[in-house]
């Protein structure tokens, strides 16, 4: 089945190519069959090939073209297939086509549907690439594709302002991070002599000595463009605002692309961060830093999207957290099962506003429990997943990573208990998402229904929220053995309990009302807290008064530079020339001959040397 890899980001991206240059002469149909089946396509592929991998667990390198030749730097067009690249295959292909299924009739209103599925499957063709290279250059491709596609994804209904500058902000702060990852590549290439993933961790080991300066510079800077495509601290802020997208962008940016590529990144060069122990605590405290922050911002936004936006980014801040301690199974299995859930909400989140006019704010809902049943049982079991109630999918892989956090060597009841209170919030505004939107009054009623090319991806995806977590995921021989520890039982008990207790405070607030705290939100206090929290904690205001302004200020000063003037008069003296020559166009015939008999007697003049 190795022979046919190629197929799995070829089919996607051959799609979106044909969807590009001929989709004005395709039906919508034909153009829902193309963008979700070639997805499809890619998905049985990988299944193939995962069955195949299962009963024979050894990796796969199939090299296909040297990409350059510069001196001693030959980087190949290749890829690499072990556990950890077949886990990402699968969430890609696997979640991203139910996604593309849900898309065929959630945007089949929309003028630009070709236009749609050809950005989405491109989006998809981007991120196998990533996940499936064998050095960090191709990987850097794909890296790049990811944002690019974002960039045109996000902005999609390009015709309202606020939705292009969400799509620039999210180009931009991504960048920032791609600038200090292409910085490490540079400096790796330098050190270690090659970019190829595998030899790379064979010249760690020969090169470097644990703790050395060297290795905990590069490895920070990897951290660099790993924080900034999965929107952690501090380079976060793009996300929430990426909402302007359509929802099913959301679901794959949030489930199954994108915002996973930082995971990913960190934990397939996990043997380089293994020479840089600092590295791997920034890494911890970042996601940990990460988690808590996203979680009190979830706590006070009333639009939907947004508040499972900034659930994504505490979600990613605990993956964070588990590679830092070293958890790198578990922060993987997180990363699949968040996938499983995540998308599950977010295209609940569509179906939602879809069906009530699009109506964004939750405190217009209400009461959708009867009347969109398919949609009420979707938020319940992702919620529950997502606040890791006992035997869901988020359950068996939050549980692992608070318990590998626990057992760190020094910091790790700090790391545990901060994990515990991200925890205890992420219930809380889980619930009160459910509670809100799904029982009490009906604030706005449905025009309509999830047909069924929305309702089967949510009953798949409400299937794997539930047992995604029992699946062994076949990364043993890719990571480090890290040893059967467990901490006291009385530890588990706790980490067990917390989200019970969390649902259990959403209950008392915001449905049975029995528990009042608007005495204590409507204090100076709380006011101020929430204002603080639902500004996601002042970063936009920080950094549009730190850079934005002072960008566009100096942009400002120097329009009127100069240096411009120079330029300037170069325009204006081939804008009169062109004005002479077009004048001298007259369409007479007699004047084109003399023209013609002038210029050839004064060739030949200069030819004979007359003049």
């Amino acid at each position: 089945m190795s022979e046919l890899i190629w197929l799995i980001p070829i089919t996607p991206l051959l799609s979106s190519v044909v969807l590009m240059l001929l989709a004005g002469k395709f039906p919508r149909a034909l153009i829902a069959v193309l963008g979700s089946g070639s997805v499809g396509i890619s998905a049985l592929v990988t299944l193939f090939f995962a069955i195949g991998f299962l009963s024979n667990p050894e990796p796969v390198q199939i090299t296909y073209w040297t990409w350059m030749q510069v001196g001693n730097f030959a980087p190949t067009v290749a890829f690499y297939l072990d556990g950890l690249t077949l886990v990402m295959m699968s969430v890609i292909t696997g979640v991203g086509f139910l996604i593309h299924l849900f898309s065929t009739e959630f945007m089949e209103d929309d003028v630009s549907y070709a236009r749609y599925f050809a950005y989405l499957n491109m989006f998809v063709a981007a991120m196998l690439i990533l996940v499936m290279a064998d050095n960090l250059l191709l990987l850097y491709l794909g890296w790049e594709g990811v944002g690019v596609c974002s960039y045109l994804l996000v902005g999609f209904w390009y015709q309202n302002p606020s939705n292009g500058q969400a799509a620039r902000k999210a180009f931009i702060v991504t960048r920032i991070g791609d600038t200090a990852m292409a910085l490490g590549l540079f400096l790796l290439f330098s050190e270690l002599g090659t970019l190829d993933i595998q030899a790379m961790g064979e010249a760690a080991k020969t090169n470097w000595v644990i703790g050395d300066t060297m290795p905990v510079i590069a490895c920070l800077l990897l951290l660099g463009g790993a924080v900034g495509k999965s929107a952690q601290l501090p380079l976060q802020t793009w996300l929430p605002d990426a909402m302007a997208g359509p929802t099913p962008v959301s679901a794959l940016i949030h489930a199954a692309t994108m915002v996973t590529a930082g995971v990913y990144l960190i934990a397939r060069t996990h043997e380089l961060f293994l020479f840089a122990p600092p590295a791997m605590m920034a890494v911890a405290i970042v996601g940990l830093a990460t988690s808590l922050m996203a979680a009190f911002t979830a706590m006070t936004q009333h639009d939907i999207k947004r508040i499972l936006a900034y659930s994504t980014i505490s979600q990613i801040g605990y993956m964070f957290l588990a590679l830092g301690v070293g958890a790198w199974a578990a922060g993987i299995l997180h990363l699949m099962t968040h996938a499983f859930f995540k998308a599950l909400l977010f295209l609940g989140s569509g179906a939602i506003i879809h069906c009530l006019h699009h109506e964004h704010d939750i405190f217009k809902m209400g009461g959708l429990r009867t009347r969109v049943p398919v949609i009420f049982w979707s938020f319940m079991i992702g919620s529950a997943a997502l606040a890791a109630l006992p035997f869901t999918s988020g359950f068996f892989s939050k549980d692992q990573i608070l318990l590998n956090a626990y057992l760190m060597p020094g910091v790790g009841p700090w790391l545990w208990f901060g994990g515990l209170v991200g925890a205890l919030l992420t219930a809380i505004y889980s619930f009160r998402l459910v509670f809100v939107v799904f029982f009490g009054e009906a604030n706005t009623e449905p025009d309509k229904a999830p047909g069924k090319r929305m309702a089967i991806p949510l009953i798949v995806l409400c299937i794997l929220a539930l047992v995604g977590g029992v699946f062994t995921i076949p990364v043993a021989q890719v990571f480090p053995d890290v040893g059967e520890q467990h901490p006291a039982m009385w530890v588990e008990m706790v980490s067990i309990a917390v989200p019970l207790i969390g649902v259990g405070i959403a209950y008392l607030i915001f449905l049975s009302k029995q528990l009042n705290v608007d005495g204590l939100v409507n204090s100076p206090v709380g006011k101020g807290l929430k204002r603080f929290w639902f500004s996601h904690w002042g970063m936009d205001w920080l950094y549009d008064h730190l850079f934005v302004k002072p960008y566009y200020g100096i942009s400002a000063m120097l329009s009127s530079e100069p240096i411009d003037g120079v330029y300037n008069l170069i325009v204006s003296i081939n804008q009169k020339l062109n004005e002479w020559l077009s004048q001298s166009q007259t369409g007479r015939m007699r004047g084109y001959i003399a023209s013609m008999v002038f210029g050839l007697i004064f060739v030949m003049a200069l030819s004979l040397g007359v003049l």
